[in-house]
């Protein structure tokens, strides 16, 4: 049987297989994303920002291999019967295999090639943040780069906390303004990290935040129209605490309030007491674009009632006692 990809005409076509006979295919590829072991121990701790790394890479290649015919124009769409991805992590290397597998007329070394090489993608996606906040970011501009070949697919799975950001969304047009994000880092200077919830207490700010403390900044908070701005002007992925905010607001022009504001948030209660500050030496933002809105639109407060503070929380605008 003649197999070629040009017909008569010398024109690119799919090579007809209607003549070959069914046979058990299987088909396994392999790739490699490199980084910095920072990046790695985010990664097995679970605290990269944009959620579960690995799952949502996971997913990703099942669904690559699935939809390989609707990428690669010349392969032929199968009905494929298994498709596995796996992961071996080591410290600064996540290493990726696929396994696909159906009763065909054709083989499926392309779908396995492509689970692998969108996983692979998917990771980059999801970690290159990362690039830019933290200390050691020269380092790992060389060494994390995407891999060679080969990926997967799947249907995302996203974590609690981006669910209940995306319902959020849904409702910003409602009267009360929210909560949209909390984040928290584990030492300053750096971004923050999107978390579930946020505990609050007097005299102290946030539980495990490194800017907690008995001082006037216990917590930074970053109005998502702010950020908006910047996204219109800025390439960079501007995701929830990369302006090192601890908690992002729709509905409320926190750069208006004056200080000794106070806010009910959720069940707990804030006071403000500065507005802006110095933007950070070595902010990429600023590099980036010549401005940063933190200086001029974020705010800072104290607590004043402790308690729980999620996305979806409302936000309201209390009386001020001293006037």
């Amino acid at each position: 049987m003649e197999l070629t990809h040009f017909n008569e005409q010398g024109r690119a076509r799919m090579v007809d297989v209607s003549e070959k006979v069914q046979t058990y295919r299987v088909a396994r590829a392999a790739a490699t994303v490199r980084m910095a072991k920072a990046t790695m121990d985010k990664i097995k701790e679970g605290s990269i920002g944009k959620g579960d790394v690995l799952a949502v890479a996971q997913v990703a290649g099942i669904m690559a291999a699935k939809k390989n015919s609707e990428l690669i124009p010349m392969c032929h769409p199968l009905l494929l019967t298994k498709v596995d991805i796996s992961f071996e992590i080591e410290e600064t290397a996540l290493h990726i295999r696929s396994e696909v597998r159906c009763h065909g007329e054709t083989g499926v070394e392309m779908e396995a090639l492509t689970a692998v090489s969108v996983a692979a993608l998917t990771v980059y996606d999801m970690c290159k943040a990362c690039l830019l906040y933290t200390s050691d970011a020269a380092d790992e501009r060389s060494s994390a780069r995407p891999c060679s070949a080969i990926c997967a697919s799947t249907v995302s799975t996203f974590s609690i906390k981006r669910a209940a950001r995306a319902a959020f969304m849904k409702r910003r047009n409602e009267e009360m303004a929210q909560v949209t994000a909390v984040n928290i880092s584990e030492k300053k200077g750096v971004r923050k990290h999107e978390v579930p919830y946020i505990d609050v207490k007097c005299r102290h700010g946030i539980v495990g935040d490194a800017h907690a403390g008995d001082w006037h900044r216990q917590i930074s908070l970053l109005a998502d129209e702010s950020v908006d701005t910047m996204r219109a002007i800025c390439q960079l992925e501007l995701d929830a605490g990369i302006f090192a905010e601890n908690i992002n607001t729709r509905g409320i022009e926190l750069k208006t309030l004056p200080v000794g504001t106070r806010l009910r948030v959720g069940e707990t209660e804030l006071e403000v007491t500065q507005i802006g500050k110095q933007c950070h030496n070595d902010c990429e933002i600023k590099r980036t674009t010549g401005k940063c809105v933190m200086p001029t639109e974020g705010i800072f407060a104290i607590v004043i009632k402790e308690g729980r503070i999620q996305a979806g929380d409302e936000i309201e605008v209390l009386k001020n006692e001293t006037h």
